[in-house]
């Protein structure tokens, strides 16, 4: 046997770190680097950190547009595969604005109970207006674009949502006709796939610097000042996560909710991290599809919801901080202030978009309830450590919805269900995207069995 040979073997015994232990390496990394770079006062790590994260941001922004522009399309039209494809569009829906207004009032809930405003550190020195803020008429009018080069410029990732359901409806009126644009759709959103995988990878990098960059410029004091605040939303969230979705697993959708979490987890841990469901669409929709629900539905329910469906951004957190922000204004809401707070948070989650932050979503509840826009800036500091949450529990529930929408339609893959398992997300190189045959097939029928 030669050397070549006998190396091979040792070669095939190191062990791969799993995608998890990276992430929780890079946490632990990035608030070590992140307490040394402040408490030594080192400029260069500090600058180090800083663009670490910067640049891990912007490449899965970078890919946000096109990849929303060819999801939504293609999504819309692989609703012809789709028998009752309205009716699966209208109960997807609905189930969206169900899980938001179970989301809101477990926000308002546990804002009232725990006063998140009363007593914080936050001075009156930390409010400043935000750069952007949102209203119903900039919201309504922001939908429809001047042009189709600045929503892509500019990132207006609704204006980019309009103009592409407008090409999957026009794709679906010309039929055969359009075959060539779809098949030239398909493959620009494979290669975006494929490229975002590469983004994914540097996720643990990525970490590190975000984590040690909020480390590094707001230290420990700043969890101290807003200890409740950050409590009420990771608690708000954890009861949506791990206490609402799996008991709508279980009495409606009349499936395994550990099994869920157990074939979602990749798609929830990178929420966690990358902080944009965006981002993680590639991923959200692999695991959705792994669960047993059919990938014509699929692809068009996760890049809908990627967009539009955020129980974490757009209901528990503007619910608990326009209550903070009321108490630490003292100012009093009653009942019909806090019916407001629902009707935005039901109607207004697409204002969130998809990407890191909620500052519109948060910007557009205070300014329907007239609350004080400065008070935006009182929480800002905090944003970074909310909102690693708060994605995560939009992810989830953007798996959840088609899960339960396919198991009340009958179109579950029951069997692929039972058998999802969890995979690493280093493997995600080597395995096929999400993607569909641009060409009509038989379709998927709502009230049969998946085939």
């Amino acid at each position: 046997m030669s050397s070549a040979d006998t190396s091979a073997p040792t070669r095939s015994r190191i062990p791969r770190v799993p995608f998890w232990a990276q992430i929780l390496l890079g946490l632990v990394l990035g608030v070590v680097l992140g307490w040394a770079a402040r408490s030594f006062d080192v400029s260069w790590l500090g600058t180090t950190l800083d663009k670490i994260g910067e640049i891990f941001v912007q490449l899965l922004k970078l890919a946000v547009a096109p990849l929303v522009f060819f999801a939504i399309a293609i999504s819309i039209t692989n609703l012809r595969n789709v028998h009752n494809a309205a009716r699966l569009a209208t109960r997807t829906l609905l189930w969206f604005m169900a899980t938001s207004l179970i989301a809101v009032a477990i926000g308002l809930v546990i804002g009232l109970v725990t006063n998140p405003g009363s007593g914080s550190g936050a001075s009156a020195a930390d409010a400043a207006k935000p750069e952007d803020a949102g209203s119903w008429l900039d919201f309504l009018t922001g939908i429809v674009p001047t042009d189709v080069i600045t929503p892509f410029t500019e990132l207006q990732v609704l204006q980019i949502v309009f103009m592409a359901a407008v090409v999957g409806v026009a794709a679906l009126k010309l039929g055969e006709r359009a075959a060539p644009l779809l098949s030239f759709g398909q493959s620009a959103l494979e290669l975006l796939q494929k490229a975002l995988w590469w983004v994914i990878r540097l996720a643990p990098l990525g970490t590190v610097g975000l984590i040690g960059t909020a480390v590094k410029d707001y230290g420990w004091d700043l969890l101290g000042d807003y200890a409740t605040f950050t409590a009420d939303v990771y608690i708000g969230c954890a009861l949506i996560l791990f206490g609402v979705y799996p008991l709508l697993l279980a009495t409606v959708g009349k499936v395994n909710p550990v099994q869920f979490f157990r074939g979602a987890w990749p798609a929830i841990q990178l929420g966690f991290v990358s902080r944009s469901s965006v981002g993680t669409m590639p991923v959200t929709q692999k695991v959705t599809e792994r669960l047993g629900v059919p990938r014509e539905y699929a692809s068009f329910a996760v890049p809908f919801g990627s967009t539009t469906k955020m129980d974490g951004c757009a209901s528990i957190y503007p619910a608990i901080a326009a209550i903070f922000i009321a108490q630490f204004y003292g100012i009093d809401m009653g009942i019909k202030e806090y019916l407001l707070i629902v009707v935005v948070s039901v109607i207004g989650s697409a204002a969130t978009a998809g990407l890191t932050g909620a500052t519109v979503m948060l910007t557009l509840t205070l300014s329907t309830l007239g609350l004080p826009l400065e008070g935006v800036g009182l929480l800002l500091a905090i944003d970074p450590i909310l909102d690693m949450m708060r994605t995560a529990t939009n992810v989830a529930g953007q798996v959840v919805v088609p899960v339960l929408v396919s198991s009340r339609e009958k179109i579950l893959d029951v069997a692929a269900f039972r058998g999802a398992t969890s995979f690493s997300l280093d493997d995600l190189d080597a395995t096929e995207p999400p993607k569909t045959d641009a060409r009509p097939k038989e379709p998927v029928t709502s009230g049969g069995s998946a085939s």
